[in-house]
């Protein structure tokens, strides 16, 4: 089942360690079957079509946000392709695809979020017949089923620490930032000593457990597999290439 199939990335992606450091914390799983709930709850009904929200707003707590730090942009695109599955099996109607958003609310305690949702245009024409009167959901507040307890470290989890490391030219760098650049500038985290390497090329971004290699828009590209990729996802033992130097990625456990 394909939502199922998502549910469970969700888990893989966000909830190893996570799941276990912040027991009460708000849970990827939890956002995404929820806003699902949501969708059901905000049907419109036209002469031919069931039309949903294609917008929703998800207001966290600071501490809540901050768990994310480092992967939202990864959480947002898994729950907006989760909205988007849910809606094909419902055989609902969107004017857009499905669109999710973060806010931080201080009102909110950790364990608590909201969902506003909304029917966006986003520049459509308007020439489909909507439904009459559709006006913003009012924002559902959903809270903890149990209490906040103490976060518990990654040391007394038991749970090792996972770097990634760059190896090219008989060259090696541990990779100590969730963010870091490639290419020829002195400034640059990972210099590269290739003249057809822009000065900054690429960027190595962490996004939960996953890793990607992301183009800076470089004058030469960056290729994966032979195939000049914008991002792409890298996995151990993974080789990409910048100017004339091949790159290989791989992870090991401190």
């Amino acid at each position: 089942m394909v939502l199922r199939g998502i549910e469970q990335r969700l888990e893989a992606i966000f909830e190893g360690v996570f799941g276990r450091a912040f027991r009460t914390n708000v849970q990827p799983v939890e956002l995404a079957r929820k806003l699902a709930k949501e969708m059901d709850e905000h049907r419109s009904t036209s002469v031919t079509r069931v039309y949903v929200p294609n917008e929703y707003t998800i207001y966290l707590s600071d501490r809540d946000r901050d768990q994310f730090e480092g992967y939202e942009n990864s959480l947002i695109s898994e729950l907006e392709e989760y909205l988007a599955e849910h809606a094909t099996r419902e055989n609902y109607a969107l004017l857009t695809p499905p669109r999710v958003l973060f806010e931080t609310d201080g009102d909110l305690g950790v364990g608590e979020f909201g969902i506003a949702t909304r029917m966006a245009q986003h520049g459509r024409s308007g020439e489909e017949e909507l439904p009459e009167g559709v006006a913003p959901g009012a924002t559902m507040i959903y809270k903890p089923r149990t209490q906040p307890t103490e976060e518990a470290s990654l040391q007394e989890l038991g749970v090792e620490r996972e770097v990634a490391v760059l190896h090219w030219n008989g060259k090696q760098r541990v990779l100590d930032k969730q963010r870091s650049t490639l290419g020829r500038s002195s400034d640059a985290d990972v210099q590269i000593e290739d003249a057809n390497v822009s000065r900054r090329h690429a960027e190595i971004v962490q996004e939960g457990s996953a890793w990607w290699v992301i183009d800076l828009g470089s004058t030469n590209g960056t290729e994966v597999g032979g195939r000049r990729v914008q991002r792409a996802r890298l996995e151990d033992g993974s080789r990409f290439t910048i100017g004339e130097t091949t790159v290989t990625f791989s992870t090991e456990r401190e």
